[in-house]
């Protein structure tokens, strides 16, 4: 039986310093982001010691797949070994060349993943593990 939806409806990507991140995000994908509100309900000086930013992928909540933020928090830190991110390409290799330019270091460049199409593995700015995918 096939889903009515994907299971993912969010993404956060924790980051140490926001404008650097942002810059990194925008010339390796070659999209503009949008700084988000703070999310209602939550209590800054409660709920974080120092700032809580957002800064916003494009998306289209009403589309298959999902969208998500960069994220600058005292409450959650970027680090290597987490969660790994794919972001969905037209030729992964495209941005991935991107990579090393904007600040990241390439960790797998793009290979082949049979029938499922490739991939490749990188470092973000801020030491996040990130990959691309793509069918060609």
């Amino acid at each position: 039986m096939a889903a009515s939806r994907n299971p993912f409806g969010w993404t956060e990507i924790y980051v140490e310093d926001m404008a650097r991140a942002q810059k990194f995000y925008e010339t390796v994908l070659a999209v503009k982001m949008e700084a988000l509100p703070v999310p209602a309900g939550m209590d800054i000086e409660k709920d974080c010691e120092d700032s809580y930013e957002m800064v916003s992928f494009p998306g289209d909540m009403a589309a298959p797949g999902t969208s998500g933020a960069l994220v600058k928090s005292a409450m959650f830190k970027p680090g290597f070994g987490g969660t790994l991110v794919y972001f969905s390409c037209e030729d992964c290799a495209t941005e991935i060349s991107r990579v090393v330019s904007a600040g990241g270091k390439v960790l797998n460049d793009k290979m082949s993943i049979g029938e499922y199409g490739f991939c490749g593995v990188c470092m973000d700015s801020e030491g996040n593990a990130i990959g691309f995918h793509s069918m060609k």
